[in-house]
């Protein structure tokens, strides 16, 4: 398997997947993607529907990461995915599905049901591929002898479950940046309680957008990045794409009963990683109808899916929301799609990328480019708060089931794309104990606790303000390497 950048650098190179574990973003800012999608099989198909969460990882990871071997890659799967580690909300036999299905009901015709994927340590879907990594980074680095200083933004959720999945690990070190008080209360103590000595928050003044740039901006001081070995977990990192393309199958073989059938997805949406694991796997033969995208009211995707037109929101434009995790309004793994949707064409990726930030974006509605976009099953839509707290009631009042806001999000888009016999999986983003404060306005009740949660809030905290400023994030890497 060798990998490419979508804006065409090392062109006739040779990438391996664990050359590009480590590091990121490509040499020319661009992301990393497959030369070709492995198909797979009606065989495979077959064959994957019985397999335990753990071996299907195994199947489908070994197709992306031929030059790890077999034996070692099936370890590190069995390893990562067990009921154990995915328990922290219930202890019955669903946790050893790690993602089980559960259906809230038929809905014009179609059913429609939840995958839950919020069930790890730090109750996001984030820790099904953030365990992953974890795993994969102390193997790589122990073969090799190295050392990582692990750099990466968060809106919420990806930043604990990275340090969740880090801490205490060898030759590792985390830096994370979260905007300065822009998380809800308990995803800011999930991550600012931690006291390991290799995790340090740095809270960024300012919103997502502006610690994103922050991290593109170190991946792309080459030198600097090379002394200081610096690595990311942000979804702009293949690893972790490749890992959310699993529970995509997971959720396929729980839904359906032949692969005659086909099935719909809706994906809670700000960073386009956890859809853009959905196209994947639609890439590779899997029979998805549809990829609903589901925004809030930062909207970009669903302008974009709606008119052709990527118009990145300047920080003052961002929206702070009730379902914080997707209050992004420049999608880094949207580029991965784009270069898909231009027939994989390196050179306007660039040209339209430079364009997003020269002029602020770009618009495909006139090229005729956009026309496709339908080809790959995207469609998509958006929530507000008012309709946000609606569905959390409704959901709660009709199935008993409570869930989390950007969920909520999920399941309002997907009633508006159901199809009378496909069934339409909404992915499932988080625990509604994340984000209390909404849950008691739809609710009038506190949610639920996991009891390794009691008490979090009042935990001492740690952490450090720092301006939006590149130069000084790099000071404090530099200050706490030690080297």
């Amino acid at each position: 398997m060798n990998y490419l950048s979508t804006r065409g650098a090392g062109t006739g190179e040779r990438h391996t997947f664990s050359e590009i574990l480590l590091g990121g973003l490509a040499k020319d800012g661009g992301l990393y993607l497959p030369a070709d999608y492995p198909r797979v099989t009606p065989d495979e198909l077959t064959r994957w529907r019985t397999l335990p969460y753990a071996d299907l990882a195994f199947e489908i990871l070994s197709k992306f990461c031929d030059d790890i071997p077999a034996d070692d890659l099936r370890a590190l799967t069995r390893k990562t995915y067990t009921a154990a580690t995915y328990c922290n909300v219930r202890d019955d036999e669903s946790a050893a599905q790690i993602t089980p299905l559960k259906t809230l009901g038929v809905e014009d015709g179609a059913p429609l049901s939840l995958l839950e994927l919020s069930n790890g340590p730090t109750l996001a879907f984030k820790d099904m591929a953030m365990q992953l990594i974890g795993n994969l980074f102390e193997y790589a680095l122990a073969k090799h002898g190295e050392t990582l200083n692990i750099l990466g933004a968060t809106s919420g959720d990806t930043g604990s479950a990275a340090e969740y999945a880090m801490r205490g690990k060898k030759g590792i070190r985390v830096f994370m940046l979260s905007p300065y008080k822009k998380m809800s209360a308990f995803q800011t103590a999930q991550m600012y309680s931690l006291q390991d000595p290799n995790i340090f928050n740095l809270a960024v003044q300012g919103v997502f957008d502006d610690a994103q740039d922050i991290v593109k901006a170190v991946s792309n001081d080459h030198a600097f990045k090379a002394k200081y070995k610096i690595g990311t977990v942000n979804s702009i990192n293949w690893a972790r794409v490749v890992a959310q393309v699993v529970y995509y199958f997971k959720g396929y073989f729980a839904a359906t009963k032949s692969n005659a059938e086909r099935v719909s997805f809706t994906v809670p949406s700000g960073n386009f990683g956890n859809v853009c694991a959905g196209h994947i796997a639609r890439m590779m033969g899997l029979p998805i109808e549809k990829l609903v995208v589901a925004t809030n009211e930062n909207d970009v995707l669903d302008e974009f899916f709606r008119t052709g037109i990527y118009r990145v929101r300047k920080a003052a434009e961002t929206y702070h929301t009730s379902s914080p995790s997707m209050d992004i309004s420049k999608a880094s793994n949207f580029e991965r799609f784009v270069y898909d949707l231009l027939g994989r064409d390196p050179a306007r990726v660039l040209q339209l990328f430079r364009d997003v930030e020269e002029k602020g974006g770009f618009d495909l509605a006139a090229s005729g480019d956009f026309a496709r976009v339908r080809e790959f099953g995207f469609v998509s839509g958006s929530s507000s708060h008012d309709t946000r707290v609606d569905t959390i009631r409704d959901v709660f009042q009709r199935y008993d089931t409570m869930i989390d806001t950007h969920t909520a999000d999920g399941v309002k888009v997907a009633r508006e794309h159901l199809q009378s016999g496909i069934p339409m999986i909404v992915l499932e983003t988080a625990q509604p104990i994340k984000f209390g404060e909404t849950i008691r306005e739809a609710l009038l009740r506190e949610p639920e606790r996991p009891a390794a949660f009691s008490g979090l809030e009042s935990l001492p905290q740690r952490f450090e303000v720092v301006p939006a400023d590149a130069q000084r994030v790099k000071d404090f890497i530099v200050a706490n390497t030690g080297e």
